[in-house]
């Protein structure tokens, strides 16, 4: 498949980026049994390394200062466990879940609102800030836009000169709900999603559902001349721009992704989600200058007595990846065989002028699918036998973690490193 490529609507003389991204969400009765299936694909420039990381629950003095990927905001006297699932350049996340089983992923959007590219939060930012400090995903919410309130987003994307920016929508869930909020600079609605499928892409989703808003977003589409107050108010028909490239190509997408929530309405499962964010046909499996650096499942349970697993790839193309099962429990230790290399304030996104150079941010499970991957493009016979392997130990480990989702994890030390233990199989299989 070729890669969709668009041209920002502010400058038609700027550079063009390609765009992608989805995430799903799938509740009960979609569900097979009574559980929250959440899956995301991050489609990011080809060359970037995506880590996934672990981060314990940590106590905080007043006063504290966090600093983020530009900023620096007040922190918080607590925040919660956290694994992500991150480009390895930036403080924030693609996704990722916490302790208490919220689980987010976010979504490049453009609208009618210009894009700031003054440097302030984030939206992978807002996903680890949203992870970090609410333990329901509707607090979460609340939590990313109280920031989007006081610190704004904005700032380049993407670890080039090259300006890359774009508002963010994100869909958070837990145990029991799910949310989607969309937002245009610090403008914002969200709906609730309680039942069903739900999935979004790189477009607005919302329409005339919604369940929470800014006080004020009303009033200033209103001001803007988008909306004259005497139509219903659709968030998505307000703010987006209408018959552009940009829309079509990710609408394509986004209807795509939603039929093949709905075709498997009533039967979805984690291999049913990771067989939807392994689908190249639909555009959801990225190939090309932009595509699928990483991926994440999540099985969460309705009852709070059982444990939710969570499967990250760390890997490029979920077609050609392991998604290998993590387990909120205590004592976990950094994933150091997903986890990039630190330059601390020697890097160059540190420095100003930011992005002056690249440093090496592959992590030691990324060399070795690079590795395998050529193998499986060139080397047929050996590459199938590889690629069966890999199958072989997905499927294994979702046997085990089946057994605990439905009677739970008696002895912890049996969980607490299989995220680990599972990479060093996946590097057994590559070798």
């Amino acid at each position: 498949m070729s890669t969709v490529t668009v041209t920002q609507m502010a400058a038609p003389s700027a550079p063009s980026y390609p765009c992608s991204c989805d995430t799903f969400v799938a509740l009960p009765p979609s569900t097979v049994g009574e559980r929250v299936i959440f899956g995301k694909n991050s489609d990011r420039p080809c060359d970037e390394v995506q880590e996934v990381v672990y981060f314990p629950a940590a106590k905080y003095s007043a006063g504290d200062k966090l600093e983020c990927t530009y900023i620096k905001i007040d922190q918080v006297p607590q925040t919660y466990a956290v694994v992500l699932s991150r480009p390895a350049w930036l403080w924030g996340a693609e996704m990722g879940a916490n302790e208490h089983q919220v689980c987010i992923g976010n979504e490049a959007v453009w609208g009618k609102d210009e894009v700031s590219d003054s440097e302030a939060l984030l939206g992978m930012d807002l996903v680890r800030l949203g992870l970090e400090r609410a333990d329901t995903a509707e607090k979460a919410l609340d939590v990313i836009v109280d920031l989007l309130e006081k610190y704004g987003q904005g700032g380049n994307c993407m670890e080039d000169e090259c300006s890359f920016n774009y508002h963010n929508s994100f869909l958070i869930t837990d145990r029991t709900e799910a949310w989607v909020l969309e937002t245009s600079g610090k403008y914002w609605a969200a709906e609730k999603i309680t039942e069903g499928p739900r999935n979004i892409s790189n477009q607005f989703s919302i329409t005339t559902r919604i369940d929470k808003e800014h006080p004020e977003l009303r009033e200033y589409a209103r001001s803007k001349g988008w909306w004259d107050s005497k139509r219903e108010f659709n968030f998505a028909g307000v703010f987006s721009y209408m018959n552009t490239a940009r829309i079509d190509a990710s609408g394509s997408r986004y209807c795509k992704g939603r039929k093949l929530l709905e075709k498997n309405k009533g039967n979805i499962t984690a291999e049913t989600m990771m067989e939807i964010l392994r689908d190249k046909e639909s555009g959801i499996n990225m190939e090309g200058g932009f595509m699928t650096t990483g991926s994440m499942v999540s099985i969460l349970p309705r009852d709070p007595t059982l444990p939710a697993v969570h499967y990250f790839t760390a890997t490029p193309d979920p077609e050609r990846s392991v998604f290998k099962p993590f387990v909120f429990v205590k004592n976990i230790t950094q994933l150091k065989k997903t986890c990039s290399p630190s330059y601390g304030p020697e890097d160059p996104v540190k420095k100003t002028p930011r992005f002056q150079s690249k440093p090496d941010r592959k992590h030691e499970l990324y060399k070795k699918h690079e590795e395998a991957a050529a193998k499986m493009e060139f080397l047929q016979g050996k590459g199938a036998e590889m690629l069966k392997n890999m199958r072989r130990l997905e499927k294994e480990k979702m046997a085990e973690m089946d057994q605990f989702l439905q009677s739970g994890i008696e002895d912890t030390t049996l969980v607490v490193h299989i995220f680990a233990n599972t990479t060093e199989e996946e590097l057994k299989v590559y070798s």
